[in-house]
């Protein structure tokens, strides 16, 4: 899981450790994302596996992860001879990009508030030099 927002933020930064910190993904979520992107087409879960050499399952949770954050979209293939399968397109990073600013924005907000409340719970206690 992610580590915590002031571990998060002393380390160097990239864009994509923006899905970890914002979103909680992982490592492999992230490598996921980007194989979905970077495709010519839909992708399937063995697919993706393929291609970031993992167990199927395994990658079968970092998409449920990216399809819960809204990061990418699971449509339903009908086969010829009956069934069907799923594959995964990605959300044009304009989406994500809009998703994240009111994501950061809100939090921005509860810290804020947070931090007001601090203030006003301890700005009147007596320092401990008070106290005597």
């Amino acid at each position: 899981m992610a580590n915590s927002m002031a571990d998060q933020l002393r380390r160097d930064m990239v864009c994509e450790g923006l899905l970890e910190c914002i979103h909680g993904l992982r490592g492999l979520d992230t490598t996921c994302y980007q194989v979905i992107v970077r495709s010519d087409g839909p992708m399937t879960v063995d697919d993706v596996a393929e291609r970031v050499d993992r167990e199927r399952s395994t990658v079968y949770r970092s998409i449920q992860r990216l399809l819960q954050s809204g990061f990418v979209e699971k449509t339903q293939k009908n086969d010829e001879g009956g069934g069907y399968h799923h594959v995964y397109t990605p959300v044009p990073p304009s989406t994500i990009t809009r998703q994240m600013q009111r994501t950061v924005t809100d939090r921005y907000a509860q810290v804020s508030m947070l931090i007001q409340e601090f203030e006003d719970r301890y700005a009147d206690a007596p320092s401990v030099d008070q106290q005597g």
